[in-house]
């Protein structure tokens, strides 16, 4: 049985910054393809937040996440991270890591940033960045 467990969210000020992590079992975790998405107050569907290719090395983000978060994926301990800084209050979600073994970041970027493309998901954890 696939399971993705996200930790770390909590209520922050603006400005301060938060990693969050996701722990995957049950499957190859090398072989994946990794996301985090969000969903944020009254929005339907996920909104994508960045993804990681499954070596690690190729990472991609969008665009209001560009340079202030960073997305890693260590392979020795099952676990894809995401560190975010300078959090502002529209960042106020609930994020969704998710995983994927169909070659989604191969395949290019209307792929990987798709939440149709992601096969396993976890229950998700609050952001509130509030003063």
């Amino acid at each position: 049985q696939v399971q993705l467990v996200e930790s770390g969210g909590e209520l922050v000020q603006p400005g301060a910054s938060l990693r969050l992590s996701c722990v995957v079992s049950g499957i190859a975790f090398s072989s994946l393809d990794m996301g985090w998405f969000r969903r944020g107050p009254g929005k339907e569907g996920r909104e994508y937040v960045a993804a990681i290719e499954f070596t690690g090395r190729n990472t991609d983000y969008a665009d209001y996440a560009k340079g202030r978060f960073t997305i890693t994926k260590d392979n020795a301990k099952s676990t894809v991270y995401l560190q975010m800084n300078s959090l502002k209050p529209e960042d106020t979600a609930v994020y969704y890591c998710a995983a994927t073994q169909n070659g989604a970041y191969y395949r290019g970027r209307p792929y990987y940033s798709s939440q149709h493309e992601y096969d396993y998901w976890g229950q998700g954890t609050q952001i509130t960045v509030s003063s």
